[in-house]
């Protein structure tokens, strides 16, 4: 049987349309369409050359993904997708609402009102095997490509008006680096037109990656998974950190600051006894005291009865925050579960279908891109 490619797959739609001598120019308005019409026929786009509607019949499909199931979650503010690719694999995506009127700008509430962040997948399952996280517990199973990124954003944008984009789902984004570089310029030009200052790539560390992320992505937000201020123990909850030792990634992010100049997210998983005392803090504070950041303290939410790890109480969270924000006036915020927090809730697939248990937190959300300032 014939695999055919998604027409949201730049990189193979432009190479198709310049060997066929067809202006990449209609590219967009091929997208728009589908966007537009998403049960359509490629045949039925208007306008276009007709050597491209026999390119398009023959080698390209509106989606090569379906939407298998959407849940809504009982906090009113959670939607996850559960989207089956092409070879029969599943990926998850999830849409959280926030209210942008939580978050400050210049000490006052910002205007506006709810909005939606959608949470997306790299790739099924990943390699780096973090210990706190269930998508690291399936192993990893193959990158998705170009297409099958941004027609994360498709489904999820003909249930809600999308206006921030976060990589922080299924598998590592700079592990994937050509599709999410592809899929992303796709998002951030027409008809999307997605600003690259609402979208979030969250990384463990690769270097060699965020060395040129900033050449080929400017202007997006970067968010670092430390998860420990020390490199022993970032080792024993991330093994994939042995590969990039905590100081070079410290010089990387130094260098990526720079050309930048924009903040960089910290991601602080709080694992009790493990990386949550006042030491820690302190290491933590003196590690980024030279670096402009937002560091996001994340309650750890247990895998399943088996994790090894424990819950740090309220009240550690509660002093770890104020040291970093006190002694070392870092930007510090801690993220609000929403029900399993945001990014368990991006990584939990592991069995075929999510579970639907209850959650208790109605409240709308400050967002990550709206503590930038």
């Amino acid at each position: 049987m014939a695999t055919y490619r998604s027409v949201f797959n730049a990189a193979e739609l432009r190479a198709q349309f310049n060997d066929a001598g067809i202006n990449t120019k209609f590219m967009a308005s091929i997208w728009k369409y589908v966007l537009q019409n998403p049960g359509c026929e490629l045949d039925e786009i208007p306008d276009l050359p007709s050597s491209a509607y026999r390119l398009l019949r023959t080698k390209f499909k509106p989606f090569t993904s379906t939407v298998h199931s959407v849940f809504h979650s009982t906090d009113g503010v959670t939607t996850k997708l559960l989207i089956k690719l092409q070879n029969g694999a599943f990926v998850e995506a999830v849409i959280m609402t926030y209210d942008t009127r939580l978050g400050k700008y210049g000490g006052k509430p910002r205007l506006g009102g709810p909005r939606s962040t959608l949470c997306i997948s790299s790739q099924v399952g990943c390699k780096m095997g973090c210990k706190f996280c269930a998508t690291g517990t399936m192993g990893f199973k193959n990158n998705l490509t170009s297409g099958e990124i941004v027609e994360q954003l498709v489904h999820a944008s003909l249930l809600t008006n999308i206006r921030n984009v976060v990589f922080m789902g299924m598998g590592e984004p700079l592990n994937n680096y050509t599709a999410l570089v592809e899929a992303i310029r796709v998002m951030t030009g027409s008809p999307f037109q997605l600003s690259p200052k609402r979208i979030t790539v969250s990384t463990v560390g690769i270097i060699h990656a965020i060395n040129k992320l900033h050449s080929d992505l400017p202007g997006l937000n970067l968010a670092v998974s430390l998860h420990a201020p020390v490199q022993e123990i970032r080792c024993q909850i991330m093994p994939s950190a042995r590969a990039f030792p905590l100081e070079k990634l410290m010089t990387a992010l130094q260098t990526y600051q720079k050309s930048s100049q924009q903040k960089i997210f910290i991601e602080y998983i709080m694992l009790d006894g493990m990386n949550d005392e006042e030491q820690h803090a302190h290491q933590l504070g003196k590690l980024l005291e030279t670096f402009q950041v937002v560091v996001n303290l994340i309650p750890f939410n247990p895998i399943g009865s088996s994790s090894q790890f424990r819950t740090s109480s309220d009240q550690k969270v509660s002093d770890f925050q104020k040291i970093l924000r006190g002694t070392y006036n870092i930007r510090t915020t801690v993220r609000k579960q929403m029900g399993q927090d945001i990014s368990g809730a991006c990584g939990q697939l592991v069995v075929n279908l999510p579970d639907k248990r209850t959650r208790e937190n109605t409240s709308l959300l400050t967002d990550i891109e709206d503590l930038r300032i």
